[in-house]
């Protein structure tokens, strides 16, 4: 027999028709009695798990704060860090607590995901906010059909529609990036970009394509290049573009690691920048400015974007439907030392 529908607020009765148990056995299960078969047991926790059941122990009382979990694929570099400071700096002003969670950067199984959305519901969770994940639109059903409001920020993948996203203006981005550098004369202009199928390094790609088609520049293939969003990505990518016969005389970085990976390969070589070679990066993280010389950047809104995702989250808590189903911030391209008029 089917368990009951993800859309009906699930019930004893429903989880043991589903289960061909009676509901006192369900009841034992779920108030954790001992004189229940191990096999039956797992039976029933399965199938409480998938129709997200909640106890009355575990609902979360109204009168208790709001706890939003923020769940990142891992926190290792300045983008997830300034994200989440404007997460945290919203939760402050509205009395909202944050849970942080890592989900890693291996594919979670359909039962694992069912487990950590239970999990969301056990610990009474307003929501759940998911950056920079892998998640597809298969993963987050695991969250979706036992209600649980989820707001993904700069997801790998596109998200389904009914699934807030924030994000910033990517495509805008790439193509200010390039400009810039086209409008300083540079005319063989290289993109090393972060992994080819993610959706933001898409939309950066061709904000670059579509600045060098309009200024009447065939794209060359050979000088985009995909790999992580790390430095190692721009200390290779550095090595690999100038062995080609005719070098680029400036590169657009996906992100600002890969943009300090050239750097530091650029100044192994000998390679001054940006007398030798122009360089601008994306995100406008801390990395930009710090670095020596001051990266030149396109500005991602970060912390507005985290609070942003969490506004969204609450609204959704509290029962409210979303003005829009995508929140996309402008980006800023902010000059400062590693670009400079062609030679």
């Amino acid at each position: 027999m089917p368990l009951p529908s993800s859309s009906v607020k699930p019930t004893l009765a429903a989880i043991a028709r589903g289960t061909g148990v009676s509901t006192a056995t369900v009841s034992k299960v779920v108030n954790g009695r001992a004189d229940v078969a191990d096999e039956t047991r797992a039976k029933v926790l399965a199938a409480l798990e998938e129709a997200g059941y909640r106890s009355p122990s575990q609902r979360r009382t109204p009168s208790g704060p709001d706890v939003v979990e923020v769940a990142f694929d891992a926190i290792d570099s300045a983008y997830p860090s300034a994200l989440l400071n404007g997460i945290l700096d919203h939760a402050a002003s509205t009395g909202v607590e944050v849970v942080v969670s890592t989900t890693g950067r291996q594919r979670t199984t359909e039962r694992g995901l069912g487990r950590k959305a239970q999990r969301v519901i056990n610990e009474g969770r307003a929501g759940l906010i998911v950056v920079t994940s892998a998640y597809d639109e298969s993963d987050l059903a695991a969250f979706l059909r036992r209600h649980i409001p989820v707001v993904v920020i700069d997801s790998y993948n596109p998200p389904p529609a009914d699934v807030v996203s924030v994000g910033a203006a990517n495509w805008a981005g790439g193509k200010a990036a390039t400009e810039h550098l086209l409008d300083l004369g540079h005319r063989h202009v290289a993109y090393l970009g972060g992994p080819e199928a993610i959706e933001c390094n898409q939309a950066r790609l061709h904000g670059y394509l579509s600045a060098l088609t309009s200024r009447g520049i065939a794209p060359d293939p050979g000088l985009v290049l995909h790999g992580r969003f790390r430095t190692d990505h721009g200390i290779e990518g550095l090595a690999a573009l100038l062995a080609l016969t005719r070098p680029p005389t400036a590169i657009f970085a996906g992100n600002d690691a890969i943009a300090v990976g050239v750097l530091r390969e650029a100044r192994r070589r000998g390679i001054r920048v940006p007398e030798d070679l122009s360089l601008v990066g994306f995100d406008g993280t801390a990395l930009a400015k710090d670095s020596v010389p001051a990266l030149t950047s396109v500005a991602q809104p970060l912390q507005e974007m985290g609070r942003a995702a969490l506004r969204a989250v609450l609204r959704q808590a509290r029962g409210e439907q979303p003005d829009t189903h995508r929140v996309e911030l402008a980006t800023q391209l902010v000059v400062r030392e590693t670009t400079t008029a062609l030679r």
